[in-house]
Parts: C-alpha cells; sequence; structure tokens
C-alpha cells in the first residue's frame, strides 16, 4: 500500500514564452528534460504570465489614446493614462483608487490591483511600451492545456492557471486560481437556476446547496464568479 504524499515539482529550463507558443509542447519537452513522467492525478500549476504570453495577450501602449475618463483616473492616481485606459477596458468597476494605487473588479469577477494588468518582465527587445493583460478565458485555456496534455502523456493531468494577488490587510501575496480544468474547484456555484442545474450536473461539485448556511453571529456572502450567470451581482450566500 503507497502512502498518500504531496510533491511539489518546480519545472526548469522552460525557454521564454512567446505569443503563438504551445505550452503543451514547451511543458511535456521540460518534463522529459528533467527526467519526470507524469501521472494520473497530477497536477501541473501554470503561471499567468506565460498563459497571457503564448496568447498574446499584449497591449502597447503607443497605441492607446486615454479616454477623459482615464485621464482623470491618471490624475488621482499617479498613472500613465494610457496605462490606465486598459485598465479600465478589463474592469466592471472601481473599488478603491488613490495616489499610486486603483483595485477594481476584473470583467472575470476578481478584485485585484490594476486589473491584472503587468508591466513587469514583459519588456519587448525592440524597446516598445507593452503590458500584459490576463487570459481573455482563463477556464478555456486551462482546459485547452488539460487537453493536450493528457493526450501527449496518455494519462488524466490537472491543470491550474496560478495568478498572485495582493489582500487588503495582509502582507505578501496569495496564489490564486484564475482558471482550472481536470480538477475540482474551490467555491462553489451560486443558487440561481442555471448555475443550480450546472452544480448538479458537475462531476467535480464539492459541497450540495444544503451546505451552504449562515455563519452564527453575522452574514457571510461570496459572488457567483459564472460570466451566464443571472444572479451574478446578487449577494448571496457562501458556504462557512
Amino acid at each position: 500500500m503507497t502512502s498518500p504524499r504531496l510533491e511539489l515539482i518546480g519545472l526548469t529550463d522552460l525557454p521564454i514564452v512567446r505569443p503563438g507558443d504551445d505550452l503543451a509542447v514547451l511543458i511535456s519537452d521540460a518534463l522529459a528534460r528533467a527526467g519526470l513522467q507524469p501521472a494520473a492525478r497530477d497536477v501541473v500549476v501554470v503561471a499567468q504570465k506565460i498563459v497571457s504570453k503564448a496568447e498574446d495577450r499584449f497591449v502597447d501602449l503607443a497605441t492607446v489614446t486615454p479616454s477623459a475618463r482615464a485621464q482623470t483616473i491618471a490624475a488621482e492616481t499617479a498613472k500613465d493614462p494610457r496605462l490606465v485606459e486598459v485598465i479600465l477596458s478589463e474592469t466592471r468597476r472601481i473599488v478603491r483608487k488613490r495616489e499610486g494605487v486603483l483595485i477594481v473588479e476584473h470583467r472575470l469577477g476578481f478584485v485585484m490591483a490594476n486589473a491584472g494588468v503587468d508591466q513587469s518582465n514583459v519588456a519587448p527587445s525592440d524597446g516598445r511600451h507593452r503590458v500584459l493583460m490576463l487570459p481573455r478565458d482563463p477556464d478555456a485555456s486551462a482546459e485547452a492545456l488539460h487537453k493536450k496534455l493528457s493526450e501527449r502523456h496518455g494519462c488524466d493531468i490537472a491543470v491550474i492557471i496560478n495568478d498572485s494577488f495582493g489582500r487588503a490587510w495582509r502582507p505578501g501575496t496569495t496564489g490564486v486560481a484564475l482558471g482550472a480544468a481536470g480538477i475540482c474547484a474551490a467555491a462553489p456555484t451560486c443558487s440561481a437556476a442555471p448555475c443550480r442545474r450546472a452544480w448538479w450536473a458537475s462531476p467535480t461539485r464539492l459541497l450540495p446547496p444544503r451546505r451552504w448556511s449562515w455563519a452564527r453571529g453575522r452574514r457571510r456572502f461570496r459572488s457567483c464568479w459564472s460570466a451566464a450567470c443571472p444572479g451574478r451581482r446578487r449577494r448571496i450566500p457562501r458556504s462557512p
């Protein structure tokens, strides 16, 4: 009998990822060079940045014309108006802003700084000022990579697309799964009818609706992150 264990392995010797690269090929080649053979139920955690690079989610700021709103917010936050315009294009609403800080709700539902628009480690060799946005659909990206890796290695390999978030009143950063495939998501779906049906049809559901409850002494809520959900903006109970 094999004892249960958790093993974390950092995969090195990956090349610089460029637009159009096949991540499944790059990851498989790196695994082979490291002498690693994936097995069923292994999970590959992929940094969001290389997914965005492969999907060419770059924006050249030289091509951006900031709107009046972007210029106003840029003056309040001391940020480049062109950068603010890109952030607004990925933003559902602004949560908080002050000098040097712009916290927003991303179109995918995540509350984060600068809508995840990244300026670090994306400088091209031609000297042009580019920024990098989050993948357009992280779940779809994870699903595509999950299928390719599973086919190449002949076993079911789960994929998580990970990003680092800062959290209010917390030092450091927290890893957040932007997208996942082949593995259970941690958050249950909401109580709106389409999401209830999707939840019951899902083989990866975690908690039945009857387990959703009120925390004693205070109410606890979560928002549904399903883009198609009509209850998305409602305040709905979450599991304790």
